[in-house]
């Protein structure tokens, strides 16, 4: 009893703690900007999208991310709207191990149906985004975050496609095939954390 009438002033006294930076501080579009990178289910999967597309190459290196942007902000906009989705966080963590596995494996999927499954994925991060978005301006707030994630996309695709150029094609693609692993495994200690 004694502890709990200790810490209750403390408990009183404290204040929300912000995940994502504050609109209201750092403005809507560097709260956007900065919402995919501050999460660790978004930052693997965004950066997994950008692997996927790496080894699969061709249409892919701009069909995957373009896929992923347009349904985030389909997303975003459901949950502007006030539509419900279900699932979401589920998803999304879903979404990393996925993608990561898909990595790992080095599925050659036709790009059309790696776009529809980036683009599901990417509907159910828009949405969270939209759900987090807080007193930031949707427009800004929705730039930064579609700016951020293609970022993260361009990154993994660097990463990708440097590691299949600069090293013998085989090591490349084991190196590529265990960040996918590392993905999906981060994936799965985010679900268990």
């Amino acid at each position: 009893m004694k502890r709990l009438l200790a810490t209750l002033p403390a408990l009183l006294l404290a204040t929300p703690a912000l995940a994502h930076l504050d609109p209201a501080e750092h403005g809507s579009l560097m709260a956007g900007a900065t919402h995919p990178l501050f999460g660790a289910d978004h930052l693997l999967a965004m950066v997994a999208v950008g692997l996927l597309a790496a080894t699969r190459g061709g249409q892919a290196l701009y069909a995957l991310p373009l896929a992923f942007v347009g349904a985030m902000l389909a997303g975003f906009v459901l949950a502007l709207v006030g539509l419900p989705l279900p699932l979401v966080e589920p998803t999304i963590l879903a979404s990393v191990i996925v993608l990561g596995a898909v990595v790992a494996a080095a599925l050659r999927l036709p790009v059309p149906a790696m776009a529809a499954v980036v683009a599901a994925f990417g509907l159910f991060h828009g949405f969270a985004h939209g759900g987090e978005m807080g007193g930031a301006g949707a427009l800004a707030y929705a730039a930064g975050f579609a700016v951020a994630t293609a970022a993260l996309h361009g990154a993994g695709i660097m990463l990708g496609r440097g590691l299949l150029t600069r090293l013998a094609a085989a090591k490349g693609a084991l190196v590529l095939r265990g960040l996918g692993l590392a993905t999906m495994f981060g994936g799965l200690a985010i679900a268990v954390g």
